[in-house]
């Protein structure tokens, strides 16, 4: 399992994790698409800008492993702003390939983008 070096272990000043600290020795959780009602918490909310930001500040447009990202955080974002880049996708396979989906992700959350946006 890579570990993504560099990249946030939390929403700062919350337990909302974003890595995990080791592989699962019966291997790794599947990824899932987690449905996102209207009316979650705006604390949820944050952690999903937090973590989509850290992903893009992190790879941009190219494509990850999962690696040590934390599957119960990518499920709120999988299959909507994170898809899978392969064919053949293995959703239990710590070395499967995401990619953000930019058309996507840009209209679920503009201000991620837009920050990084006004820079360039």
């Amino acid at each position: 399992m890579i570990k993504h070096r560099g990249f946030p272990g939390r929403l700062p000043g919350t337990d909302f994790q974003f890595v995990i600290r080791r592989a699962n020795p019966r291997g790794a959780t599947p990824l899932t698409e987690r449905e996102r009602f209207r009316d979650r918490r705006p604390a949820d909310r944050r952690a999903d800008v937090g973590f989509l930001r850290a992903l893009w500040e992190h790879f941009g447009d190219q494509p990850f492993e999962r690696g040590n990202l934390d599957a119960g955080r990518l499920a709120w974002l999988f299959g909507r702003e994170v898809k899978p880049f392969e064919e053949g996708f293995d959703p239990e396979s710590y070395d499967a390939l995401l990619v953000i989906d930019l058309a996507v992700a840009r209209s679920s959350f503009p201000e991620v983008f837009s920050d990084r946006e006004a820079e360039g």
